[in-house]
């Protein structure tokens, strides 16, 4: 089981790292926004979309990479006071009860909703009119990865468990 938990985390540091790389089109985007309509006094009609777009697609492909490197906004409070055996507990519970059945919903209707998109060739209803499909396919595939990410991280959090029993 270590050996899923090992290449999950793997895949997922590969992908955030990949997925930094996105803010490279992003600055040359808003860089050309500006000069267009600063300078030039000419602004874009797809450039405000295209940033929005690209942080997207980076938002969702880092949240996983987030995750796993405990990135992600937590209160511990309660957490932090416990010992490490009931904090192993609780993680647990937290993640079998609450993380995984809401990203696991999150996954499959992510991937419902790119499978539609995809069958309509959706088009964003702007004037410049972006294919959304691919985005929203980010989208799914973001969700997929943080769901595995979570059974990662509960796999890791038994073996610990298990660890100190020992």
């Amino acid at each position: 089981m270590l050996r899923v938990e090992k290449s999950i985390t793997a895949m997922n540091d590969k992908a955030g790292y990949f997925t930094g790389f996105l803010v490279l089109p992003l600055i040359l985007v808003v860089v050309y926004e500006v000069i267009m309509r600063y300078l030039f006094n000419a602004p874009t009609v797809w450039a405000f979309e295209a940033t929005t777009l690209i942080y997207g697609s980076h938002f969702m492909l880092g949240l996983a990479y987030t995750y796993s490197h405990n990135g992600h906004v937590a209160i511990d409070i309660f957490e932090s006071r416990l010992e490490f055996r009931p904090r192993t507990i609780l993680r647990i519970v937290v993640n079998v009860v609450l993380f995984i059945p809401t990203v696991g919903l999150l996954s499959t209707w992510g991937v419902v909703y790119a499978t539609t998109s995809w069958k309509n060739w959706e088009l964003a209803s702007t004037s410049w009119a972006p294919p959304l499909y691919p985005f929203k396919t980010i989208m799914a595939i973001g969700f997929i990865l943080m769901f595995l990410q979570g059974i990662a991280k509960l796999i890791s959090d038994i073996h610990s468990l298990r660890q100190q029993d020992q």
